[in-house]
């Protein structure tokens, strides 16, 4: 307690977490001038990390071995290493599926279900479990985006009214999802408990979620209603989402069962 009150705060700490979002983003943003696809994915996060890291061993004060003890200490941290399985694991999931064609036979299968009439309702569900089963949001907009593009151009939808429903589904997997590398990062980091943020965010987002699936089936009907395709699937490769999906579900309702005996 004594060391915590005498240490003083220095803006230096800063430094290095500065040079990071500076060389990351001043590389995706050069090559998104330059036309470059994925900008912000072709310059890999880690090596921007490791300049912020250099940084460090270079402003702050003491010898090479105490900065390297205090960096493999700070890396260490349980919360960090947590995170960082957490992470290594959901992408492992992620990459897999995605290898054998989970992703495009679950928007298939969804899609061969969906009234033409409701497609872009549709697509707000589908991008919504898609993202909850893999833990990640930008992963699932990358993946789901291009077809929604396809199933607008066929059925003559508003093209930016069907991304943003795909874009506002997507965003359940960075709050909804056990996974996700960023609610791991939430509760670890904050001392909070699982239940409470989930218990939180569904307050929040189930009721945003249900209003705009009641209004993309006002207002995003197509301007032709054609009829949908039957796309190609293969339900063994729908099983890893939804076994994700059912255990992310089963958490969600224990946490709310937990909640609600303890109040009462």
């Amino acid at each position: 307690m004594g060391e915590n009150k005498n240490h003083k705060s220095n803006g230096w700490a800063l430094l290095p977490f500065l040079i990071f979002v500076t060389v990351f983003l001043g590389a995706g943003i050069i090559l998104e001038v330059q036309g470059v696809d994925m900008a912000f994915y072709e310059f890999p996060a880690p090596i921007a990390a490791l300049c912020g890291v250099i940084s460090a061993f270079i402003v702050f004060k003491g010898t090479i071995k105490e900065k390297i003890n205090d960096f493999v200490k700070g890396c260490g941290n349980e919360d960090i290493i947590t995170m960082c399985i957490i992470y290594l694991l959901a992408g492992g999931f992620a990459a897999v599926t995605e290898a054998m064609g989970g992703i495009e036979s679950t928007v298939n299968l969804g899609l061969t279900y969906v009234p033409a009439q409701y497609v872009t309702a549709g697509l707000f569900i589908i991008a919504a479990f898609v993202s909850v089963a893999t833990g990640s949001s930008m992963g699932s907009i990358a993946a789901v985006g291009p077809i929604a593009v396809g199933v607008a151009n066929a059925a003559g939808t508003d093209l930016a009214l069907t991304l943003a429903a795909v874009l506002g589904g997507c965003m359940c997997g960075d709050n909804l999802s056990i996974i996700s590398d960023t609610t791991i990062a939430a509760t670890r980091t904050q001392g909070v408990a699982m239940k409470d943020k989930f218990r939180v965010n569904l307050l929040i987002v189930m009721p945003a979620a249900l209003l705009t699936i009641v209004l993309l089936i006002f207002f995003g009907n197509p301007e032709r209603v054609v009829e949908m395709e039957t796309y190609e699937y293969n339900l063994i490769k729908v099983i890893p989402y939804i076994w994700n999906e059912c255990f992310c579900c089963v958490n969600w309702w224990y946490f709310y069962f937990r909640s609600y005996r303890n109040f009462l």
